[in-house]
């Protein structure tokens, strides 16, 4: 209790008096307990200093103020490799950088200000305290749908540097994972607030109580996972070409080479699959023949290639980009494809397209709007496992990666980290495909023409791994058990959302009115 008493005494004479800006420093500091920096026990401190604080405010519009600017500093700095994308043109669009910056916290801090306003209107710190862990997760589930979605960061994913304690995504979704993160974390503000035995009890309960559950579920899990490999063979090409040099003219035909040539080193007719990143292929290659030629010498005599390009579709007057991907076998027969349908706003089309003048195009460079795909789609090859296709940010969507009519038994994410030079992103964007891996029970092969290219099993283990910046390719087979039944994977969200609602109804039905 000394520790406790000693910190109740520093946030009263030092965090306390400075209420909007104690609370943009908490959100801020919240931000390194995400990947790449795992600075987890940092949360406790800050998701309890924040419930205190949060409890002095009068009214509702102090309460929204207070989330608002916790939100602005924890999204302002894990969002903050956003920005590095404008950079790559900085001369056309580097002005926009701090820009970024401004907006990824002045928007996305709504979605904490919002759970602090309407976990204020519980009568009792009890009840605040279940009310903000469960409007929380509700909010970040409702962030990956409005203006079609962007649920980077979710907060379970601070879990993610134990597999263990990531399998209960398998049950709950990585919404669940929050919830849990926010009520352990959370905790300690019970003690300081009451400082008496039964807030005690109930804080290190709810603590032990979920942990154990967390490891626990963990532990047994893992006893199932089958380690031993299959004979599905594949080739990740990782070549790392500087996005600056990977659309410029002169190197285009360069760039190419240089995946073939990776691509037919030694043992190539033994692979089942070459796996390129997004946009791999720079040419239109329905359009373009000669390009396809020279490809074939990437694909295995008995197997096929599966690349990223930017395909083009006449609609109306014009021809419109896709985001694609095609299956190629060695006859250079185009056997399958898929188009990226959850594409990305700003950087491949500009919402509100009708209302905002046409010299405002897409980060990407295009001269129009990329058009979108059907969706997630299972592809059959003969005797190969069947398998699903996402292009990079799709990963990041919970519960929508795959066909739930006809399920893949494994998935491939192609993407393009190179927008984001070294920073955290890269870092955040593999862990979200570790834990569509948990709650999907699928395993996932990850190609970038440069990032973090990995073959993960459906425990959300990494077999193989190509780090930031490194040019080589790997051959891997892919583990023997491609796939596993998961809770979460037949029932989506459900299980999740009825926690935090319970979460919102307890709070509002505890009778104990101190403040």
């Amino acid at each position: 209790m000394q520790f406790f008493s000693s910190a109740i005494k520093y946030i009263q004479q030092k965090v306390l008096p400075h209420q909007k800006t104690a609370c943009f420093v908490l959100g801020m500091i919240s931000a390194r307990a995400l990947p790449p920096f795992y600075a987890f026990p940092l949360l406790f401190l800050t998701f309890s200093a924040f419930l205190l604080i949060l409890n002095q405010a009068q009214g509702k519009k102090q309460s929204f103020a207070f989330g608002y600017w916790f939100g602005f500093g924890y999204f302002a700095c894990n969002l903050a490799w956003i920005g590095n994308a404008v950079l790559i043109d900085a001369a056309r669009l580097g002005w926009l950088f701090p820009i970024i910056l401004l907006a990824a916290g002045g928007f996305f801090g709504l979605f904490i200000a919002f759970p602090a306003l309407l976990a204020n209107q519980a009568k009792s710190f009890y009840g605040r305290w279940l009310a903000f862990a469960g409007w929380w997760v509700i909010f970040e589930w409702i962030r990956s749908f409005i203006l079609t979605g962007f649920p980077w960061n979710l907060l379970g994913s601070v879990l993610a540097f134990d597999t263990t304690l990531i399998q209960a995504a398998a049950v709950v979704g990585t919404y669940g994972l929050s919830l849990a993160v926010l009520m352990i974390c959370s905790a300690p503000a019970l003690i300081m607030h009451y400082q008496n035995k039964t807030s005690l009890n109930i804080a290190l309960g709810s603590i032990l109580f979920i942990s154990a559950c967390l490891v626990g579920y963990g532990r047994y899990h893992l006893a199932n996972m089958d380690t031993s490999p299959s004979s599905t063979k594949i080739r990740l090409v990782q070549p790392a070409i500087p996005q600056k040099m990977k659309w410029n003219r002169q190197k285009l035909e360069e760039n190419l080479e240089q995946y073939i040539d990776m691509s037919k080193q030694s043992g190539l007719d033994d692979v089942d699959f070459v796996i390129w990143g997004e946009t791999a292929t720079p040419f239109a290659l329905d359009y373009e023949p000669q390009y396809m030629e020279k490809i074939i010498e990437a694909v295995p005599a008995k197997g096929y290639l599966i690349t990223g390009l930017v395909r083009f579709e006449y609609q109306g007057t014009d021809f419109h980009p896709l985001n694609s991907s095609f299956v190629i076998d060695k006859s250079g027969n185009i056997v399958d494809y898929y188009d990226k349908s959850h594409l990305v706003p700003f950087g491949e089309y500009i919402p509100l397209r009708r209302f905002l003048p046409n010299w405002i195009t897409p980060v990407t460079n295009t001269i129009t709007d990329f058009l979108s795909g059907d969706g997630p789609k299972t592809i059959k090859l003969g005797n190969q496992p069947s398998f699903g296709i996402s292009i990079c940010y799709e990963i990041i969507f919970p519960h929508q990666i795959i066909n739930r009519q006809d399920k893949p038994e494994w998935l491939i994410n192609l993407t393009n980290d190179g927008w984001y030079g070294i920073s955290q992103g890269p870092y955040q964007h593999l862990v979200t495909t570790q834990l569509r891996a948990v709650e999907e029970g699928r395993t996932i092969v990850r190609a970038a023409n440069t990032g973090i290219s990995a073959v993960i099993n459906p425990y959300g283990k990494i077999l193989a791994q190509i780090d930031l910046n490194v040019s080589t390719m790997e051959d891997i087979n892919l583990p023997k058990q491609l796939s596993i039944a998961t809770f979460y994977g037949q029932n989506g969200n459900f299980i999740p959302v009825i926690l935090c609602l319970l979460n919102i109804i307890m709070a509002f039905a505890i009778k104990n009115k101190q403040s």
